[in-house]
């Protein structure tokens, strides 16, 4: 939730994003035809939908504009089901307070929310996404509020246990659209969205704005990935206060976003107020993977921390991996400080890993001269970073809090020594799971967590369980459907 992005910088993303294909200027050339099988029926979806709604594998739906899911309506979302957002229009599927979504998809046969546009010539900002609104508690004054944008799309109210329906084995590609300076639609937004919702098996490719935001609420998820994102992949606000476990986060060396881009960005709200409820959601086996592979990768300046933790926030981020920034973790803001002197912000059996050589103590800052190597290079030759733990908050020694022996986290120079595979920094698929033997395998401790959780013994999104099988698509850019 930035700023908002002139047609000349959407234009130059796209020469970064498309894997080499050519773009044309907007103006000059219309967009392409949708990717239509010869078999499947387009169905143009336009304004209001009401009753029970079901959309079905054998038919592609386009979204013209702002299609809204009516308080009281149900939309069923069969398994192969392929959901196109039209370009003009950027078309967009909002769940208003009590109408529902199942969109509820197979490992091997994912419900597709993507660009109209032909394999190759795909953006990030083809059309607008998925937003979802509740009637969970918020931290907004009067406790209901209109997302940011001013799109109609109400969230809020007092039923915690509210249900918005069901996503599982869904793929949100090329979406996120800027409505107006600091206010976008993201690939997934949620508004105040209950506990009984299910949010589970979700890939969120190629946003242009965050990948996941979450303004206030209280719904669980698990098995999320963000993939090569502009802005922030976490984005947790105004009061969210649920659980998520098992999230893989990995971000393109190019696309970052000019306001500054996060793996988490965590406030308790915009004013860093008292507001409550606190933003206190609870983040397990999580793995951030920056864009940052070796020190000669090339790096937007964009490019900011692994989690910057903000605002009077008290987020928890257990049993986690987190690399590839040119700083790991700032706790931002008096605020922020004191919920974690007070065990209310905490950062518990987790990695904070630096790149080898890079800034002299594996972050990002330019012109370290190493024995027998290169100096650094010309990365953030003007705006030198390079901390691995960092914090504006007067008094407040972050390296002791983060490195007390009974929180269990550790700092390390560089992410090769615990066992990742270095094909995850890669465009195509990459190898996610833990090398044999990695640090990566053992360590997670979920002593005194939710009952969510399930108890495993590694840290970071995997252990020997590849998750993301057959339902993301990491090449979804040239996919035909």
């Amino acid at each position: 939730m930035k700023h908002l992005h002139s047609k000349a910088a959407l234009i130059a993303l796209a020469a970064m994003v498309t894997l080499g294909a050519c773009k044309k200027d907007d103006d000059e050339d219309p967009p392409p035809p949708p990717v239509t099988p010869p078999s499947a029926q387009v169905v143009e979806v336009t304004g209001s939908l009401s009753g029970t709604v079901n959309w079905t594998a054998d038919n592609i739906y386009k979204l013209n504009g702002f299609v809204r899911v009516e308080d009281g309506t149900v939309l069923n979302i069969a398994a192969g089901t392929v959901i196109l957002g039209d370009f003009e229009t950027k078309g967009t599927l909002v769940v208003q307070r009590g109408g529902r979504i199942n969109a509820i998809g197979e490992a091997n046969n994912p419900i597709v929310m993507t660009s109209e546009k032909q394999p190759g010539l795909r953006q990030p900002g083809d059309w607008g996404g998925l937003v979802i609104c509740g009637r969970a508690r918020n931290n907004v004054a009067g406790g209901e509020a209109e997302l940011e944008g001013g799109y109609g799309a109400f969230h809020g109210g007092n039923d915690d246990n509210d249900n918005s329906g069901t996503l599982k084995y869904v793929q949100i590609n090329f979406a996120g659209i800027p409505i107006n300076p600091n206010e976008e639609v993201n690939s997934l937004t949620m508004g105040s969205v209950g506990k009984s919702t299910v949010i589970e098996n979700v890939f969120c490719g190629y946003g242009l704005d965050d990948a996941f935001e979450w303004f206030g609420g209280t719904v669980d998820a698990k098995y999320l990935v963000a993939y090569r994102g502009l802005d922030d992949d976490l984005d947790v606000d105004l009061g969210y206060s649920g659980n998520v476990q098992f999230a893989l986060c990995i971000r393109g060396a190019s696309l970052a976003d000019q306001s500054g881009s996060n793996g988490f960005e965590v406030d308790n709200n915009g004013q860093g107020s008292e507001n409550q409820p606190y933003t206190s959601g609870t983040f397990s086996n999580v793995s951030i993977i920056g864009p940052k592979k070796t020190r000669e990768t090339p790096i937007s300046l964009q490019f900011q921390h692994c989690a910057q933790l903000r605002r009077n926030s008290r987020i928890k981020i257990h049993n986690s991996f987190l690399t590839g920034y040119p700083d790991g973790l700032y706790i931002n803001g008096s605020g922020s400080a004191a919920a974690a002197t007070a065990n209310e912000l905490r950062v518990r059996n987790t990695i904070l890993a630096g790149v080898e050589h890079w800034g002299g103590n594996g972050w990002g800052s330019a012109g370290t001269i190493f024995t027998d190597a290169p100096a650094n290079g010309v990365q953030h030759p003007n705006n030198p970073r390079g901390n691995a733990l960092k914090t504006d908050a007067d008094g407040f020694d972050v390296a002791a809090w983060f490195t007390t022996p009974a929180f269990g986290n550790m700092l390390m120079d560089k992410w090769t020594d615990a066992g990742l595979d270095p094909s995850i920094f890669d465009l195509g698929t990459p190898t996610v799971l833990p090398n044999s033997g990695s640090m990566l395998l053992s360590g997670a401790d979920f002593s005194g967590m939710p009952a969510y959780f399930q108890q495993v013994s590694h840290r970071g999104a995997f252990g020997t369980t590849d998750w993301t099988l057959g339902w993301v698509d990491w090449n979804c850019a040239l996919t035909t459907y």
